[in-house]
């Protein structure tokens, strides 16, 4: 297998590329596109609440034909409808049509109500209960994640953040900060130089690490965000894409690629900032979450 299975502090483990599921239309394109995710070999099926696509995953998984050990399912509590958190992970496993979730997330620290300790300790009940076989969090910054480990008595598994090269240089702390801790980072929006940004100071060593090893820029994206230690998660309509992505797991860039990379997107990052993206985060997030509209993970325009 090109992607490497990644262990958690748990003991439980993770494949390194997902098939995230936000902004698919939710209907029968839902369950088509988890369907050719799954036929051309994704193992890691990533949705949320808010995604309220949940159901749909659930039948392509289903009529998949897989065990259900091998398929690993990530769902996340997003406060929809001001559901607490038990509540909403037994809705998530009706609606998936599974016993338990092999991950289990809180969507944004704002959802971690009445605060991060309690919702927690909740998330680790959970765990407790068999319901999730590990819990983690998403879109946390180093100080949410030590209020958390502060009273914490499972650490969490994961953070899942946005990770590409404009934002790196502003997650870098975040990433050396989890690898410390024993907290997998897990990355979404990780094409958007190639998919939202093309043009920009990115595209050079990009280009140049394809031209190279005779890949796709949108597969290099993906090699780098590998050697950065994290899951990749992805997602696309298309049939050759997706394999693209697959292979990309065998993909190997030098340090000098990595650098490059890493250089450029700290020259792009002024005016495509993280912040930039939190800010849109809340807004619709919690717009989401009050039934104004659907959370479609955090507003970021991926693909």
């Amino acid at each position: 297998m090109p992607w490497d299975i990644i262990k958690f502090n748990d003991g439980n483990q993770i494949p390194g590329l997902g098939f995230g599921t936000w902004k698919i239309p939710v209907d029968d394109t839902t369950v088509d596109q988890v369907d050719q995710a799954i036929s051309v070999g994704f193992s890691h099926i990533d949705t949320a609440q808010s995604y309220r696509n949940e159901a749909e995953a659930g039948k392509a998984i289903h009529e998949s034909g897989l065990s259900r050990d091998d398929i690993f399912i990530t769902t996340k509590y997003s406060g929809l409808d001001g559901l607490d958190i038990e509540t909403s992970i037994r809705n998530s496993l009706k609606n998936l049509g599974v016993k338990y979730v092999d991950l289990y997330l809180i969507h944004h620290p704002r959802l971690a109500v009445p605060d991060i300790p309690t919702a927690w300790a909740q998330m680790e009940g959970l765990k407790n209960a068999g319901l999730v076989k590990s819990i983690g969090i998403s879109n946390f910054e180093i100080k949410d994640v030590e209020i958390l480990l502060a009273s914490a008595k499972i650490p969490p598994a994961v953070n899942q953040i946005i990770l590409h090269p404009y934002v790196y240089k502003k997650q870098a702390p975040l990433l050396e900060y989890s690898a410390k801790k024993g907290i997998v980072i897990e990355a979404y929006s990780p094409l958007i130089p190639v998919t939202q940004r093309p043009g920009g100071p990115v595209d050079v060593p990009v280009k140049a690490a394809a031209k190279r090893l005779g890949a796709t820029e949108d597969q290099i994206l993906l090699a780098w965000i590998k050697a950065k230690g994290a899951v990749a998660l992805t997602t696309s309509s298309k049939k050759s894409r997706l394999e693209g992505y697959i292979k990309a797991g065998d993909l190997e860039l030098s340090e000098v690629e990595i650098k490059a990379i890493d250089v450029a997107g700290a020259a792009g990052a002024q005016t495509f900032t993280a912040q930039t993206f939190v800010r849109r985060a809340a807004f619709v997030l919690f717009a989401g979450a009050v039934g104004l509209s659907v959370c479609s993970h955090f507003g970021i325009n991926v693909l």
